[in-house]
């Protein structure tokens, strides 16, 4: 099966897809050199409208920009700035629906979605990082493990921050690493990444649905 990931960035999502056993083709507006799969640099609005492209895929996989919606992002409307990043959740979402296309939409607890979240302590790893995955079709979801995750690792901002009530960053770029399950990327991306865990878990749900309507 062949997967799109638009807004695909490091790659994060897209080696969870393929560790799950689907083709992936990553569209970005900004290369990343670090992306290692097959890859357009281009608009994923108007990639969303070429229906030609899109009939190649089986699948289409997007995350708009969260930051309009992450804890930041509202912090920062509320000490009146705003962030050059748009919300683009509501076009991508009807665009995806008249594709006619199965879809998963990722986004951040705060954003207007419906669907499964999903956590770094279901997946054994160190890393919170809860997300929010809405889909046309119906996924399942796990149990967060905070308890047995013990004090966990934050993967955004800079590297060895301590964070008032908070925690603190990951110490170093490794141990960064190995908390999100991503060993091919530098801070800057991967602190905008998804966990490659949590979309092979998602990928493997869908192939097992289209396997027993096949």
């Amino acid at each position: 099966m062949r997967l799109l990931d638009l807004f695909c960035g490091g790659g994060g999502a897209s080696a969870g897809y393929v560790m799950a056993g689907f083709e992936v083709v990553g569209v970005d507006i900004v290369k990343k050199k670090s992306y290692p799969y097959e890859f357009y640099k281009a608009d994923a609005i108007e990639i969303l409208k070429d229906r030609e492209f899109i009939n190649g895929f089986d699948i289409i996989h997007a995350s708009p920009p969260c930051q309009f919606y992450s804890i930041t992002g509202n912090l920062m409307r509320a000490q009146g700035k705003t962030t050059s990043k748009p919300d683009l959740l509501a076009e991508v979402r009807q665009l995806l629906i008249e594709t006619g296309k199965p879809y998963i939409i990722e986004n951040v607890p705060g954003a207007p979605m419906t669907g499964v979240t999903l956590c770094g302590s279901m997946f054994g790893l160190k890393v919170r990082r809860h997300r929010i995955f809405e889909s046309s079709m119906p996924l399942m979801t796990l149990k967060c493990d905070h308890k047995s995750q013990g004090r966990s690792v934050g993967v955004y901002g800079s590297i060895n921050d301590e964070i008032p009530k908070c925690g603190r960053t990951a110490k170093t770029l490794l141990e960064g690493q190995l908390a999100m399950g991503i060993d091919w990327l530098g801070w800057g991306n991967l602190k905008e990444s998804i966990p490659p865990a949590y979309t092979k878990y998602l990928g493997e749900q869908v192939r097992n649905e289209s396997s027993q309507k096949a």
